[in-house]
């Protein structure tokens, strides 16, 4: 259940204090990264078979196992609509090309939607223009995304009201909902765009003393709790 061997169990055992397991560094990559452009390339020359690819990489060095270029064919084979075990090709077939990143998960998006538009660089700005062309209501929430996080960097406080009326105004849901959230505190949302100061600090002071509160609950007097109190400020 816990995906670990019993020599791991009986170290952590045998340890005197709590080990904290660590992830792998080179999750999500593969031996066989170096050599996926020449692959692409044999295959785009007509070289479909994994073991004559796999004799091939070997002599350039490659360590891994064959399994694995029989794998990375096999999806070649589903992209370019060839059957797993076809030898004759009667049709020319689509080049293959490895791409040169990783795919775009919503964290990434959200990132590149969020960023700064002069630290973009040329595949970014790329990538958002895609997004935005997938349908019209990505494209809204991308730049009614866009517009409020450059009120809040910029301040500009006069675009807030033109934002609220948009936002409400949107076929989108969520930003819908959070401009109606903003629009219930507008006075104290107003100040945080206006000014460059804010009660974060203060915040985090009563934080901290709600925190040693709770630490000491059940555990000693107010004498002791103040003396914390005054220690810790």
């Amino acid at each position: 259940k816990l995906a670990i061997s019993y020599s791991s169990v009986f170290r952590y055992l045998r340890h005197p204090e709590f080990i904290e397991r660590k992830g792998r560094s080179d999750r999500g990559c593969s031996k066989l990264d170096p050599y996926k452009d020449y692959i692409s390339q044999q295959w785009n020359q007509k070289c479909y078979e994994a073991k004559k690819l796999f004799e091939e990489l070997k002599k350039q060095g490659y360590s891994g196992s064959y399994d694995t270029v029989a794998r990375y064919t096999r999806r070649l084979r589903q992209a370019t609509g060839m059957e797993l075990r076809q030898r004759i090709i009667d049709k020319p077939l689509p080049q293959v090309v490895e791409p040169l990143k990783c795919s775009l998960t919503p964290r990434k998006a959200t990132g590149l939607v969020m960023q700064k538009v002069s630290r973009l660089d040329a595949n970014d700005q790329q990538l958002i223009k895609l997004l935005k062309s997938r349908s019209s209501e990505l494209s809204e929430a991308i730049e009614l995304t866009q517009d409020f996080t450059t009120i809040v960097r910029q301040r500009n406080p006069e675009k807030l009201d033109a934002w609220l009326e948009r936002a409400i105004n949107s076929n989108i849901s969520p930003l819908q909902s959070f401009a109606l959230r903003l629009q219930g505190d507008y006075a104290c949302v107003k100040a945080a765009v206006t000014f460059s100061v804010s009660n974060g600090p203060v915040e985090g002071q009563i934080n901290r003393l709600k925190m040693l509160k709770r630490q000491m609950y059940g555990r000693a007097g107010i004498d002791l709790l103040s003396r914390r109190f005054l220690i810790k400020i």
